[in-house]
């Protein structure tokens, strides 16, 4: 690749630095030391605390949601979500294998087994053209639930993934799982802030989970949310990742097997303080994409835009190259030059313990996965 000196000039100037330069780290510039050392001084450092319920009031709010539930990471979240919908072992889930391995991890904690369907070129994510040709040949309606004819298993879920936080087309998946009576849980753990069709990512199935690892746009150090508009759905998925302990002033007793996925205080007290500057956190990523988006052009290199009627977060932004070696070559040159940059994941089935799940021919999944690389996206000081 001859340009890519220039290329990492170009990062070099948006980051101000000729130093490492990182693919995306925190920012702390709010209220993140002050809210830490309340939670210290209340000795509330634990699993309950106050930081633990504002928190939950504002993911509700950023999400338009009735309830959330703080959790202790994303891929816990999305295992209770799950069972929330009823997915129970030997169940089967609809799934993309273009995603982080937390995506299938969380179905199989359930006993459950992932289907893997193609993406959409433009989204990275779940495409609803390929979940409704596999269910016309692979599916039938029993009773008002869907099974697979192939397996004789229950399709019991739907998981897409907003890959870097660009929307699936949820409207037309939407539509899709309704036919065959399959409820959607969206994997929203990259697109905290992104939107679709002015609605936030995360509100549009049954239930939506996010991520607020150390490298997400804001961050809990480690943690996680489900959210969701079935307050019911809601109560359990509080009551099944706290123990599944009875209220009761001092007896312990819980009704079912339940989940030690609570929050901390602490870890809550950190994500309000970054919760309250994502608005500034957003916009300042967005004029990093608009500046990316005009150096690419002029190199004839892809950059990944936000799809029409959708609002991306730019979580994590990338290029789309020419083919694999293209792809290498820019991987091996800015590594080599202290700017970090990263493939795409490998597909979910090339791992040994996903290979042999059922999966369609994942045309675009590997055409992406040849040629998606991801560079410095953190919100600049």
């Amino acid at each position: 690749m001859s340009n890519v000196n220039q290329i990492i000039s170009f990062i070099r100037e948006q980051f101000k630095t000729n130093d490492f330069i990182p693919l995306h780290v925190p920012k702390f510039g709010g209220n993140e030391k002050k809210y830490l050392l309340q939670t210290i001084d209340s000795t509330f450092v634990s699993s309950v605390g106050p930081f633990v319920d504002r928190f939950e009031e504002m993911m509700t709010s950023l999400t338009n949601t009735q309830k959330a539930v703080a959790v202790v990471n994303g891929t816990a979240g999305i295992q209770v979500a799950l069972r929330l919908v009823g997915v129970k072992k030997g169940d089967e889930v609809l799934t993309q294998a273009l995603t982080f391995i937390a995506t299938a991890n969380a179905i199989v904690y359930n006993g459950a087994s992932p289907v893997f369907l193609d993406v959409d070129l433009d989204t990275m994510g779940l495409s609803s053209g390929a979940v409704e040709r596999f269910l016309t040949q692979n599916a039938e309606l029993r009773d008002d639930e869907c099974f697979n004819k192939l397996t004789g298993k229950k399709i019991s879920a739907c998981l897409p993934m907003h890959t870097f936080g660009f929307p699936v087309h949820l409207d037309e998946l939407k539509k899709v799982c309704t036919k065959w009576k399959i409820p959607i849980v969206e994997d929203a753990a990259e697109s905290l802030g992104s939107e679709y069709k002015g609605k936030p990512t995360g509100s549009f199935g049954e239930l939506g989970v996010f991520s607020f690892n150390g490298n997400k746009i804001v961050t809990s150090g480690g943690g996680g949310a489900i959210v969701t508009n079935n307050e019911s759905l809601g109560l359990q998925g509080k009551f099944l990742t706290t123990t599944a302990k009875l209220p009761h002033p001092y007896e312990f007793f819980h009704s079912e097997i339940g989940y030690n996925f609570r929050m901390p205080n602490l870890n809550a007290a950190l994500v309000c303080a970054q919760l309250e500057q994502i608005n500034n956190f957003l916009q300042n990523k967005r004029e990093l994409a608009n500046s990316y988006m005009s150096f690419f052009s002029n190199k004839g290199i892809k950059f990944r835009t936000e799809t029409p009627g959708t609002k991306a977060n730019y979580w994590l932004m990338c290029v789309e190259l020419e083919n694999q070696n293209e792809r290498n070559l820019f991987l091996k040159e800015t590594n080599a030059n202290k700017v970090m940059t990263r493939p795409i994941w490998q597909l979910m089935y090339r791992l040994p313990m996903y290979q042999d799940f059922q999966r369609d021919e994942q045309l675009n999944a590997e055409f992406l996965e040849e040629r998606i690389v991801n560079i410095p996206s953190s919100v600049r000081k």
